[in-house]
């Protein structure tokens, strides 16, 4: 038994056009929801004014000053946008680049044969199995269209996110995004940010410097874990942010599927030793993106989180993009805050 759990545990939704309404972020709060996440790789600050202020307002209703954390682009790797939502069935050729699949071309002229490539958090895979010259042939370039095969298909949409195992690539921390949404931080009353892929803590450096510049040193910020660079360099980044975030979709990603809790676990131990607070995030109750009931795998993840220690949990597509975001909300407090009462339980039962 774990004796240094959080006594209370912060609660976050995702804002998204399933609880962009006052009326559903009122329910939400009543529920207990301590505050939202903004996901700014999909609109800017300022394209999101009408969802923020109907969180503002849905916060004045209910007495509650909750947290607004804002998703930074940071150095995460997303496709471009669709026009319509692509589906891709296992087995099946398709484009990736230019004709086909948006994204970035400094990824395109890296892919060779037998490529692997994870979106949307590793729900859909594809393989580079070849490559087809670009009629008519430019003489001044040799580029060509990938062809990839489908091994995991599913429905793609716009802006999801785009993972290369094994691809070495040094992106900027922020993007030209990230620092207009930076400088409107305060404006728009953002608590918290958090930071992307983070690295090492030369990137928590970046965006504490850019804070600075633009007088929000206040705002807290939280560093996601998402690859090995960072599990690896978890130790000298402690000290630098308020608070990790064991982000599972893309740290899923990054090491074999069965490892994931292994990591997991491992970031947890490492944060209680330092007394830093973590999150744990991704697919809490994912099942509720279209159930109005979770699944028992699903809450007793959401207890275990609590009982190793983590002072926040966070839902993402469960609220924002899903059928029953205010029942959603509902389990997963009410399974964190069982979590709570049976460990102070078993902690009195240790005293007497």
């Amino acid at each position: 038994m774990k004796n240094n759990i959080s006594k209370k545990i912060k609660y976050y939704g995702t804002l998204g056009p399933s609880c962009c309404d006052e009326q559903t972020l009122i329910r939400m709060l009543e529920a207990g929801m301590t505050g939202i996440r903004l996901n700014l790789s999909h609109k800017s600050l300022t394209e999101s004014e009408a969802w923020i202020y109907a969180y503002q307002k849905a916060a004045r209703a209910t007495g509650k000053t909750p947290d607004l954390l804002v998703d930074l682009v940071g150095p995460e790797i997303r496709i471009g946008d669709v026009q319509e939502p692509i589906h891709l069935k296992e087995g099946e050729e398709i484009i990736v680049g230019k004709g086909g699949i948006p994204i970035p071309f400094y990824i395109e002229e890296k892919l060779e044969k037998g490529q692997i490539l994870k979106l949307d958090d590793g729900k859909i895979e594809l393989k580079v199995c070849r490559f087809r010259q670009i009629e008519p042939a430019n003489a001044h370039s040799d580029r060509k269209k990938v062809i990839c095969r489908v091994q995991k298909g599913g429905i793609l949409k716009s802006r999801k996110s785009l993972a290369v195992p094994g691809l070495n690539i040094q992106n900027p921390t922020l993007t030209a995004q990230d620092y207009q949404n930076l400088e409107l931080a305060k404006q728009y009353g953002v608590t918290e940010v958090m930071l992307p892929f983070v690295r090492n803590k030369e990137d928590i450096c970046c965006l504490k410097d850019t804070l600075a510049k633009y007088h929000s040193e206040e705002i807290r910020i939280f560093a996601k874990i998402e690859n090995m660079d960072g599990v690896e360099k978890l130790p000298e980044l402690i000290p630098y942010c308020d608070e990790i975030v064991i982000a599972r979709g893309d740290l899923g990603n990054a090491v074999p599927l069965s490892y994931l809790p292994v990591v997991q676990h491992q970031i947890a131990d490492l944060c209680r030793t330092q007394n830093k607070p973590f999150m744990i995030v991704t697919q809490m109750l994912n099942s509720m993106i279209t159930n109005p009931v979770p699944t028992r795998a699903e809450v007793n993840d959401i207890f275990h989180a609590v009982m190793d220690g983590a002072s926040s949990v966070m839902l993402t597509g469960e609220t924002a993009a899903g059928d029953y975001p205010v029942e959603a909300m509902r389990y997963l407090i009410e399974t964190g805050e069982e979590a709570l009462r049976y460990h102070e339980k078993i902690c009195t039962q240790q005293i007497g």
